[in-house]
């Protein structure tokens, strides 16, 4: 249901209002009784600092103090839990500040409210307003923005625009804060087009670089790059300079459309704009030429990286990497590996995971099995190591040394995955061990681990070329019915099957059915029965085909 507040109603949400017993207890034990110096102004804090125990017995040592410390320096303290979320203690002990008789400002509810919206307690959230009217405190813009973020964080972003609507015909002026909440909130959800309609209502003076990079961002990452590059123009031509947030943003978008020059254009008009790139621009066109097997132009972007004095990290190494196995040099990809090693950049199980793949795709498993050395470097192989590891060991036939990481997998309690078993399934078929690989997919099934259609399609594929067509018509026909999406390689694979056992009315009906399922035939799936059909010299069914094939698009007409 929709939120309806409004401000006034809210004065009557009493009900919701807190009480001790209401709250769990999370107050951390401490025997600890230490006041806490670093609680001070001139004492930044970091997550290896903080010390929840400490603080919450400094917490207890400052309420027993004579004079009691102000109320700022309680809504330091409770900050400093905020900052490292620890949401719920924070509540703990500001309910010990009311039982101690020492009064909550604005700061404190604010910090209140925005623990409960962490917790995705909106109910809670919304009654501390109401007790900050109740009590007679003046609500400021934070304690309306932290509400809004707060129902957009919790995935509820129609209430906060109807808290926004509600709040404003009250009066209160919002800020650049609170509309870009709003916008960031309905970008995240995928409503691109109401974010871009709300800021056509604010546009003037609110609309700032942070809204625009933001619906930007997410028109790139719905591919509506002519839309995106548009409303960049539209931010300079109102004077708002865009930053490299927007600029990453927009060649991120130009990039995951293939459109390269655009994007290199765009960077030398940053560059011109005096906007810095930094790692994250870099990264995004290293690994686009990446992808695209242009290594050597990657490696001119990593030189330039360099010039400009940003230093490449683990992205940007293993986006090189990535690329010199895409084109197959392998031992440059190692290279690069090694130089990021020497540079002081530490490696992550991605990186490691690269060089396994393009060892196994070359056919050097022995190297990529050496390449388990991770272990020593105090990084843990995922399932993606296993996974891909135990692929290259079936194509080369070491199904036994497969089945060994598979119960090293067990063992250390990685999850075996579809992806696994269907490198496994596939070497059985391979080796027409056809029982083994009914068997290890009622294996999956009965794991609770659902084979999915490139599972099916191996093993039908491996029952039609061992001989074994009529179980593979069981679990094709079971796939029907079970309602399974089957694509052309699944129908390919029986058309094949039936063409080999010279069941050619079959192989035509299964043909002439497949658009009736939802599957458009492909070139394959008639130059299989026509291959057939030519050896058994059936020429005029073959040059039926051929002017089915010339009628769909999928073959020229000679003239």
């Amino acid at each position: 249901m929709l939120f309806s507040f409004s401000v006034s109603k809210l004065l009557t949400l009493t009900r919701y209002a807190f009480s001790l017993s209401s709250i769990p207890n999370f107050l951390p034990i401490s025997s600890s009784n230490t006041f806490l110096l670093s609680f001070s102004s001139h004492s930044p804090f970091n997550s290896n600092e903080f010390d929840v125990n400490h603080a919450v017995s400094s917490f207890h040592r400052m309420l027993s103090m004579n004079p009691t410390p102000s109320i700022v320096q309680f809504n330091r303290i409770l900050t400093s839990f905020v900052k490292m979320n620890h949401y719920p203690t924070a509540i703990s002990l500001s309910h010990l500040l009311e039982f101690n008789g020492i009064m909550p400002d604005i700061f404190t509810f604010n910090i209140l409210i925005n623990c409960y919206c962490h917790l995705g307690q909106m109910n809670f959230s919304f009654s501390i307003l109401g007790k900050i009217l109740k009590m007679g405190f003046q609500e400021n813009t934070i304690t309306l923005n932290t509400l809004m973020k707060g129902l957009c964080l919790n995935n509820k972003i129609r209430e906060a625009l109807h808290f926004h609507d509600h709040v404003v015909a009250k009066g209160f002026q919002l800020d650049q804060v609170s509309y870009g909440i709003l916008i960031n909130g309905l970008c995240k959800m995928g409503e691109t087009r109401p974010a871009l309609q709300l800021l056509r209502r604010i546009d003037g003076k609110l609309a700032n670089v942070v809204m625009y990079s933001t619906i930007i961002d997410s028109l790139c990452k719905d591919k509506s790059i002519n839309d995106a590059y548009e409303l960049y123009v539209e931010m300079i031509a109102k004077r708002i300079s865009p930053d490299v947030i927007t600029f990453n943003n927009l060649l991120y978008g130009f990039c995951i459309v293939g459109q390269l020059k655009e994007a290199f254009g765009l960077f030398h008009e940053m560059v011109l704009k005096n906007v810095n790139p930094n790692d994250y621009t870099f990264n995004i066109l290293v690994d686009s030429l990446c992808k695209e097997a242009k290594v050597k132009e990657a490696m001119n972007v990593l030189a330039i990286m360099i010039k400009d004095g940003v230093k490449p990290n683990v992205v940007t190494y293993g986006a090189l990497m990535d690329g010199y196995c895409l084109v197959n040099q392998v031992n440059k990809a190692i290279k690069i590996f090694n130089t990021m090693v020497h540079k002081g950049v530490v490696p992550n199980v991605r990186c490691y995971n690269i060089i396994i793949n393009g060892l196994c795709k070359n056919k050097m498993v022995d190297e990529a099995m050496n390449f388990k050395e991770m272990h020593n470097k105090m990084i843990v192989p995922d399932v993606v190591t296993y996974s891909t590891l135990i692929d290259g060991l079936c194509k080369s036939g070491k199904i036994s040394s497969a089945w060994e990481l598979v119960d090293e997998m067990h063992r250390i309690g990685l999850q075996v995955n579809v992806i696994t078993y269907s490198s496994l399934l596939h070497a059985l078929c391979k080796k027409n061990q056809l029982d083994q690989a009914i068997a290890l997919v009622k294996k999956m099934t009965d794991q609770g681990i659902q084979p999915n259609i490139i599972t099916y399609n191996i093993l039908i594929d491996g029952l039609c070329k061992g001989g074994r067509l009529k179980n593979a018509q069981v679990i094709f026909h079971d796939l029907l019915t079970k309602g399974y999406q089957l694509t052309v390689w699944t129908y390919n694979i029986m058309i094949n099957g039936f063409c080999k056992d010279c069941l050619f009315d079959e192989a035509l009906a299964l043909l002439s059915r497949m658009e009736d399922n939802g599957c458009i035939p492909d070139f394959v799936s008639y130059e299989t029965i026509i291959y057939a059909l030519f050896d058994q010299d059936e020429r005029d069914k073959v040059e039926k085909l051929l002017h089915e094939m010339i009628s769909r698009g999928l073959l020229k007409k000679q003239n």
